[in-house]
């Protein structure tokens, strides 16, 4: 408990440079490039092309209508989160050693490192959320009520992959092995999610596809889906709901005490 309340008072200290700091990223990730923050949108928009066209037009009949919606908007509803989650899964298991100067040089808390981070992707994240939004209503289906439970995942997709970062990124100063780790993993955990291919088509073997869904990646891009293609409440499947809170509270508690036992050792580690 000290240690946690020793992170959110450095959080609340240095509140503006976190902020500050998260834009200076945003900042950095694109500067140098002739188009400069159209790229945000452009890698995004040319990932979703692919899958897009490779089970609508190459493997006929795998894309067809979800629920009554184009198989498209049943894409991008779960790939564009996953665009953040797959963001901090690479970029923030690194974090901390992309940022080691801030340690090093200048004794910033190091559990606000993951923080900023995790801002700076998440800006660009609501950003493709809002063309999301954009698209469907281009296409004849405008948000309804469910659209407010959004927020909801989002803050849970914030929350859960903020902390991760920081856990991963304490384990990824220590051993590079974690961090390649952690990289080789990022693809299987993108096939086994459920992301391009409907988790609910699973009949035949109800404990795997219940165990697909307490998958927290799985069960965030669910919820986003829940809000644009689903239209089911977030209290409508308790069990997924429990599960996923529970694996968040446990990871806070890793995190925390991964936290306290290597801080005094990061610098060092980094210098």
């Amino acid at each position: 408990m000290h240690t946690m309340l020793g992170i959110l008072k450095d959080h609340f200290q240095y509140r503006q440079q976190i902020f500050k700091l998260a834009k200076a990223d945003l900042v950095k990730t694109y500067r140098g490039a002739a188009l400069g923050w159209a790229w945000a949108i452009i890698k995004p928009a040319v990932t979703i092309f692919v899958y897009w066209f490779t089970f609508q037009i190459g493997i006929k009949g795998i894309g067809s209508e979800v629920d009554g919606f184009p198989y498209f908007l049943w894409l991008i509803s779960g790939v564009i989160p996953w665009f953040y989650m797959s963001d901090m899964l690479t970029g923030g298991t690194e974090c901390i050693r992309k940022y080691s100067y801030l340690v090093t040089k200048m004794k910033f808390p190091i559990s606000t490192i993951p923080t900023f981070f995790s801002i700076s992707k998440f800006m660009v994240h609501l950003i493709l959320t809002v063309i999301m939004i954009i698209i469907f209503i281009a296409m004849g289906y405008p948000p309804d009520i469910y659209l407010i439970q959004l927020p909801i995942y989002m803050l849970f997709s914030f929350l859960f992959f903020t902390v991760f970062s920081l856990f991963a990124s304490l384990l990824a100063c220590m051993s590079k092995d974690f961090a390649n780790l952690v990289k080789s993993l990022v693809t299987a955990v993108f096939w086994l999610s459920g992301i391009i291919w409907n988790i609910n088509t699973m009949k035949d073997i109800s404990w795997l596809k219940m165990l697909l869904k307490i998958n927290p990646v799985t069960y965030i891009v669910e919820g986003y889906r829940n809000c644009f293609i689903h239209k089911t409440w977030i209290w409508e499947s308790p069990k997924t709901l429990i599960a996923f809170l529970g694996i968040l509270l446990v990871l806070i508690i890793i995190s925390i005490w991964t936290y306290r036992r290597l801080r005094k050792e990061i610098p060092d580690v980094l210098n």
